[in-house]
C-alpha cells in the first residue's frame, strides 16, 4: 500500500478542535446585566452590531459645460409628467384605487384610568440573591463541568489512538487500516451524539428550574406592588433618578425567598420531557416527585452571580 493512501486513510479519522464548546448553563439566567449595562429584563436591548454602510465611490470630476440661458429654461419649465417619471424612464407610477374608508361605530364613553402609582424593581439584583436561582447554578454548574471534563477526557483518547493508528500504519495490511479507521470514525460520531445529547438534557433542566422562579416572581411583584398601592412597576435600569421609597426590590426579594427558598430540578441524565410524559413530574395535584428520578437539592449559599432572561 503507497504512503500517499495511507495517508488518506489516516487523514479521515482528523479530530474536531473541540467537541463541545463551553456549555452554556443557564441560558434563562443570562440577562442584560451581564452583557451590558444597565439593560432592561423583559425588553432586551439589540446586542447586535450595525452594519457599517458601504463606502461610496467618488464620482470623477466631469468638465461642465456651459448651458444657455434659453437652455437652462427650457430645463425649468419641464412638465409635471415628465418629473413624475418611474425609475429608469419606466413610465408614471400608477395610483391604485383604495376602497372606501369603513365608518367608525360609536363607542360609549368610559371612565378614565386611576392615577398610576410608580414602584421601581431590579429583577437582576433579585435573581442574583435568590436562594432558588443560586441553587439551580450550583447544580446544573456542576453537571456542566462534568460534561466538559468528561468531553476533554474523551478527546484525548481520540488522539491517543490516532497517533497509535499513524505509528502502526506501515506494518498494518489495507483492511487492517480501514478497519482501525472506521472504528475510530465510529466513536468519534458515537461520542459526540451522546454529548450533545448530554447538553440538551442540561439545557432543558436550566429550563424547567428557571421557568418556576420567573413563574413566582411575577405573583411576588405583583403581590408586593398591590400592598404599596403600586399599579405602575418599572425597571429600575430604565429610569434615571427615583427615591429609595419607590424601590420594592428588598421586599420581592423577601418574599420569594420566603416562599421559593428551592425548585425541583430533574435529576442528571434524565430527560425533562420523557420525565413529564411518565407522569411523574412534580405538579400541583402530584407534589412528590419518584426519588429515582428526581433529585431534591436544598439551596446552597451564596455562588456565582445569577441573573434572568426574559421569556
Amino acid at each position: 500500500m503507497s504512503r500517499s493512501t495511507r495517508a488518506l486513510l489516516i487523514a479521515g479519522v482528523l479530530l474536531a478542535p473541540a467537541v463541545l464548546g463551553p456549555v452554556p448553563l443557564l441560558p434563562t439566567l443570562i440577562s442584560a446585566a451581564h452583557a451590558q449595562q444597565g439593560g432592561g429584563w423583559f425588553v432586551p436591548k439589540s446586542s447586535q452590531p450595525a452594519e457599517a454602510p458601504a463606502p461610496r465611490r467618488r464620482a470623477a470630476p466631469q468638465q461642465q459645460r456651459a448651458i444657455p440661458a434659453a437652455s437652462q429654461e427650457g430645463l425649468q419649465e419641464q412638465p409635471d409628467d415628465q418629473q413624475a417619471q418611474g425609475p429608469q424612464g419606466q413610465g408614471p407610477q400608477p395610483v391604485l384605487p383604495l376602497p372606501p374608508i369603513p365608518a367608525l361605530s360609536p363607542i360609549p364613553k368610559g371612565s378614565p384610568p386611576p392615577a398610576a402609582v410608580f414602584g421601581i424593581i431590579s429583577v437582576p439584583d433579585v435573581m442574583r440573591q435568590s436562594s432558588a436561582a443560586q441553587q439551580v447554578e450550583a447544580v446544573l454548574g456542576a453537571r456542566r463541568d462534568k460534561l466538559n471534563q468528561d468531553a476533554k477526557r474523551e478527546q484525548q483518547g481520540w488522539r491517543e489512538t490516532q497517533q497509535q493508528i499513524q505509528a502502526s500504519a506501515k506494518t498494518m495490511t489495507q483492511d487492517q487500516l480501514q478497519a482501525k479507521v472506521g472504528a475510530l470514525q465510529a466513536r468519534v460520531r458515537n461520542a459526540q451524539k451522546d454529548f450533545t445529547n448530554r447538553n440538551r438534557v442540561i439545557q432543558e433542566a436550566a429550563q424547567v428550574a428557571i421557568g418556576q422562579i420567573e413563574r413566582e416572581l411575577v405573583q411576588v411583584i405583583k403581590q408586593v406592588s398591590a400592598a404599596h398601592g403600586m399599579n405602575f412597576v418599572l425597571h429600575r435600569e430604565q429610569v434615571a433618578l427615583n427615591l429609595p421609597e419607590f424601590d420594592i426590590t428588598p421586599q420581592v426579594l423577601g418574599q420569594l425567598n420566603a416562599t421559593l427558598p428551592s425548585v425541583f430540578i430533574p435529576a442528571d441524565g434524565v430527560d425533562s420531557e420523557a420525565l413529564a410524559r411518565s407522569g411523574a413530574y412534580p405538579t400541583t395535584a402530584n407534589p412528590g416527585p419518584e426519588p429515582a428520578a428526581v433529585t431534591a437539592v436544598s439551596a446552597p449559599g451564596p455562588v456565582a452571580a445569577a441573573t434572568s432572561k426574559p421569556r
